[in-house]
């Protein structure tokens, strides 16, 4: 009914103005009764309203007042942008609430999501108590029962199958600590299988950015994009995914007069306030930037002092890019040649300029090197360091970005030191366990499929199992996969089933398992997609809303939300869980030795504090507790563009809002955060930086130091190596050590002092004395353009496995098959069997998707809430009109579409639009709940099934996986849509 959003009106009845505004100021119930007339003509009275007794607006207020009401901050539980939700409370109950005016970020303003989140805390299609599933029906038990009975079947499967044999899956809606704790978790356990969200949305920004300049995060901020000139916005739609986000993007382009430049297949909510719009074929990304820097090279646009002073390799580009022609960019992309000089032009000329980018750049088998071409275009430009430049990468969830630096990613220990034996001592070191206790609760792996053996501790330092691929570890046979036993159960917090692709083999893998524990508020799309009957149990987490902690919004500010009301129904928040658990297990003993349990509820403000104390690696060890309570009780105190408070300001003064990492040292030193990344125009102490010198200091001769770049106030005036005792001790500044630094460094070093580094050093003396003399402690290096480590060392462009091109598969072939993340990958041959049998010929259309602005993520949670379920109630896939016609496809019909792998099929309503171009269809990603046609509404346990239900799209997409990470190909398969 309203998939066009205005094809129709709701039919429940609303609230007729009158009422509205004579019941906002404060009143009670009995005036509000009595104003409305209901108190005496009860509903006759809604009849008697006359257009003229509506009186004049006025501004909103309180919902209520009164000494009873308690104020409460915490965070919008939805996408990255962190606004924050202002509760009204009384007697416990939440009665109201505003968007925060004081908030520099959302300002007064929430999108359909946050304006609707009080819902998701007392929703009646809340979980309420756990449940099992005995002989196909739920039952509900206890929390003693559930621990107990998950516990003893864990222990079992541990002793039996190894550690291995059980997958941890985290959640970016988790809070910083819980992250953080859930990945704790795993290491005691014993396993590199812990995982979230990130692997599916923007893994590959990670690993791609991390590896062109040294971290794998957004460089400025929303706000800062009000200072560019030019923004591209790439395989974006922030106008649905990030409302509030867009705001400031459109602040830039009116305040500014700025550029605004859309790429992306389809003609979206965002590319309607373009300047300019590019539709490209999807998949075609690198292309597209190779595209931009040819016309940049050949007429000498680029700004050849940066590239020579702060980057290595870009020549090697230089030599890629010649390849793509205006003539062979038009040909793979459908992009013409003017357009692209235009673009390239403007972005290089009408200067600051950002990219920005989202999921429709990282969801492919080539993500990873997709956003590596798009950090050279910034490099050759000197778009990255600066006001108004850099990657501006929107992340989806609400903590996303929080969750991947706290360790929810099978490739690392908590804020990225890796799986290497000095990352373990150091997390050993922080918990205060012994390192080879740790190392003794891994699996051994014996010799199979031709592969040779694995120690404990080589299986320690081996990536585990990613959420992309989890039911291929259930279903591949065993010798092909590199752990001691396949996957045998799955533990799941805040994770949806219909989120990654391939949905049909999802379906056999979850009924596959000997175990399946879901821990989240709501069913989630795992209860209903499979015909399990046995061995599964529902555990009611509460959202974050409910408890305290604080999350890292997408520009790394961290912000505190405070508990709004307690865990309703019998749901428990993620420490009480977690805790639970160790100590059914056996290690809650270790695992919160420093972390205060009251009432068996670990505090959120001590595990804050243990994350501080061995976050040194990326700048988490400044933001106390006590300094990131100070910023949301003085919110309004931050400057709306450059994020920074008065320097006078006794609480937060030069601080930058959320105190983005790195916030160098200790708290007490009060390093006010960094807002904008490699920022060398400020001195280290005000946020200022280099690029990373994290991958050596010379490569095949030439340098890999930044030469005549630095950044100001710095006593080192060149480039310079990440900093270590040793250095240190060869500059003379290990004089400034106070004894007690000197103590704890020694103390880690043993008899090698001088390996103790920046990152590693616990008393946090080496990054206070690199402070002090204006230096970044992980060195000043150079940005790589090559990144020499990775399966394409300068990103070369590859068709998609499932091409609609067969006739470029030949020049732009994927990757041979190889073996990642204790799996093969096999999109060579899947790609080369679609090309043998003529698959685009029976699947001729491109099948993309996205979000809408109504709903978030697997969709189970805002589905569930009422007020967002009326707005969009239809799953739908979006089609050309002249495919609809061809096919005989009606607007609003129903009709199939059809994946190219395992006869797959979803049964949606067709919406007819130029928004896709022929031969292109789109569907959002929100929907679970039916599977092929079939409605799963009986699955779910009684009253918690959500409103709304529809065909999940994943149901349809295909291989396809990106080498270094694991993503899944998601943008850019293939369909045929037929009429039902």
């Amino acid at each position: 009914m309203l998939i066009k959003r205005r094809s129709g009106e709701a039919g429940r009845a609303r609230m007729p103005v009158e009422m509205v505004a004579q019941g906002s100021g404060g009143t009670d119930r009995r005036a509000f009764l009595r104003r409305s007339g209901l108190a005496v003509g009860g509903l006759a009275a809604l009849g008697s309203l006359q257009l003229g007794s509506v009186q004049k607006a006025k501004a909103a207020g309180s919902a209520v007042s009164g000494p009873q009401v308690q104020i409460r901050k915490n965070i919008c539980t939805h996408c990255s942008v962190g606004c924050t939700v202002t509760a009204e409370v009384v007697n416990g109950v939440w009665v109201g609430q505003e968007p925060s005016w004081e908030s520099p970020i959302n300002r007064g303003t929430h999108c359909a999501k946050g304006a609707a989140i009080r819902e998701i805390v007392g929703g009646e299609r809340r979980l309420k108590y756990p449940v099992k599933l005995v002989g196909g029906q739920w039952q509900r038990i206890s929390w003693e029962q559930a621990v107990d009975e998950i516990g003893d079947k864990l222990l079992d499967l541990r002793e039996k199958a190894g550690a291995d044999s059980v997958l941890w899956l985290g959640s970016a809606k988790f809070t910083n600590e819980a992250a953080y704790l859930l990945r704790k978790f795993g290491a005691f356990w014993g396993t590199n299988s812990v995982d979230h969200q990130a692997r599916i949305c923007h893994s590959t920004t990670v690993a791609g950015v991390a590896n062109t300049w040294g971290y794998g995060a957004q460089t400025n901020s929303y706000n800062d994009i009000r200072n560019s000139k030019t923004m591209i916005i790439m395989g974006g739609n922030p106008a649905e995914a990030h409302p509030i986000a867009m705001q400031h993007v459109l602040a830039g382009k009116e305040i500014n007069r700025a550029n605004l430049i859309v790429i992306d297949p389809r003609f979206t909510r965002t590319a309607a306030h373009a300047t300019e719009y590019v539709r490209i074929r999807s998949g075609t990304d690198i292309a597209v930037a190779w595209g931009l820097l040819w016309h940049i090279f050949e007429n000498g646009w680029e700004d050849q002092d940066f590239i020579s002073q702060r980057v290595y390799g870009m020549d090697d580009v230089r030599k890629e890019v010649a390849k793509w022609t205006p003539a062979e960019v038009e040909r793979v992309t459908g992009v013409p040649p003017e357009t692209m000089r235009r673009v390239a032009e403007t972005f290089a000329k009408q200067k600051p300029s950002t990219v920005i980018w989202c999921m429709g750049v990282t969801q492919h088998s080539v993500g990873t090197a997709n956003v590596r071409a798009l950090c050279n275009l910034c490099l050759a430009t000197a778009n990255v360091g600066a006001p108004g430049t850099g990657a501006n990468i929107f992340r989806g969830h609400t903590n996303v970005q929080g969750a991947t630096d706290l360790g929810l990613d099978s490739t690392s220990l908590p804020l990225y030191y890796g799986l290497v034996e000095g990352a373990w001592k150091h997390w050993a070191r922080v918990w205060e366990v012994e390192y080879e206790w740790l190392q003794s609760r891994f699996d051994e792996v014996p010799a199979k499929g031709g592969r040779k053996a694995r120690s404990r501790k080589e299986n320690m330092e081996t990536p585990g199992l990613t959420s992309t691929r989890w039911f291929d570890a259930v279903l591949l046979p065993e010798e092909q996969i590199d752990q001691r036993s396949p996957l045998k159960a799955m533990f799941v917090m805040g994770h949806g089933g219909n989120t990654v692709t391939r949905m049909s083999e999802a379906v056999k893998g979850v009924e596959s398992l000997d175990l399946l524990v879901v821990v989240d508020p709501h069913p989630t799309s795992f209860a209903s997609m499979s015909q399990r009957a046995d061995n599964m149990y529902l555990l009611p987490a509460c959202t974050s809303l409910e408890m305290d902690g604080c999350r890292t919004a997408s520009n790394r500010s961290l912000q505190w939300g405070e508990q709004i009301v307690p865990p309703i129904f019998e749901s428990k928040n993620d420490y009480e869980i977690l805790y639970r658990f160790a100590v059914k297990l056996g290690f809650a003993d270790q695992m919160f030795k420093n972390i205060k349990v009251e009432n068996g509820v670990p505090l959120p403000e001590d595990i804050l504090r243990e994350i501080n104390r061995g976050g040194w690696s990326t700048g988490y060890c400044g933001q106390s507790p006590e300094r990131l309570k100070a910023h949301m009780k003085n919110q309004g105190k931050f400057d709306l563009v450059s994020l920074r408070a008065p320097m006078d300001d006794p609480e937060v003064g030069g601080d930058y809002y959320g105190l983005p990492w790195p916030c160098w040292g200790k708290p007490e030193i009060r390093h006010p955060g960094s807002a904008v990344l490699y920022n060398t125009s400020l001195h280290v102490k005000d946020g200022g930086g280099t690029f990373r010198a994290r991958f050596g200091v010379e490569r095949n001769g030439e340098t890999l130091l930044s030469e005549g770049s630095f950044s100001a106030g710095s006593e080192l005036t060149d480039g310079y190596p990440e900093i270590t005792m040793g250095v240190l001790r060869k500059l003379g500044w290990d004089q400034d050590l106070t004894p007690e630094e000197l103590a704890v460094i020694e103390r880690i070093g043993g008899n090698d002092i001088d390996t103790v580094s920046w990152a590693t050093d616990l008393s946090g003396g080496i990054q206070r004395v690199c402070l002090d003399h204006g230096v970044s402690p992980y060195g000043n290096g150079k940005a790589r353009a090559n990144a020499w480590n990775l399966p394409d060392p300068v990103p070369v462009h590859r068709e998609p496995v499932y091409s609609p091109r067969p006739d470029l598969v030949a020049d732009y072939p994927t990757r041979p098959d190889e073996r990642q993340f204790r799996l093969p990958n096999l999109g060579f041959s899947v790609q080369q069997a679609a090309v043998e049998s003529n698959l685009a010929q029976n699947f001729p259309i491109i099948l993309t998707s996205g979000r809408l602005v109504e709903y978030e993520g697997g969709g189970e949670e805002t589905r569930s809430n009422r007020w967002l379920a009326e707005l969009q109630q239809d799953m739908y896939v979006e089609i050309n009109p002249a495919d609809a016609a061809d096919r005989g496809i009606q607007n609003g019909s129903f009709v199939w579409v059809s994946g190219a792998e395992n006869e797959a099929r979803v049964k949606v309503k067709a919406l007819v639009t130029e928004r896709v171009g022929k031969g292109v269809a789109f569907m959002p990603f929100h929907f679970a709940g039916w599977y092929q046609g079939e409605d799963l509404r009986h699955r779910y346990p009684g009253n918690t099934d959500p409103v709304v239900l529809g065909e999940s799209a994943n149901t349809v997409t295909t291989y396809g996986y990106d080498p270094v990470t694991n993503m899944h190909e998601g943008k850019a398969t293939l369909c045929q849509i037929q009429p039902v």
